[in-house]
């Protein structure tokens, strides 16, 4: 079902991958990253 499933800027569509992580941060809910695309825009995703 997410075979295909991919990181991608909000903002300019981007993949991101590794070289664009910035932060990891880890709870008992999951972990939160956030990327730096190279257009300046940040996302952050969330998983469980």
């Amino acid at each position: 079902m997410f075979e295909e499933l991919a990181c991608t800027c909000d903002s300019c569509e981007r993949e991101l991958g590794d070289a664009a992580l910035q932060l990891v941060y880890r709870t008992d809910a999951g972990a939160r990253r956030a990327y730096e695309c190279a257009c300046g825009a940040v996302t952050v995703t969330v998983t469980a």
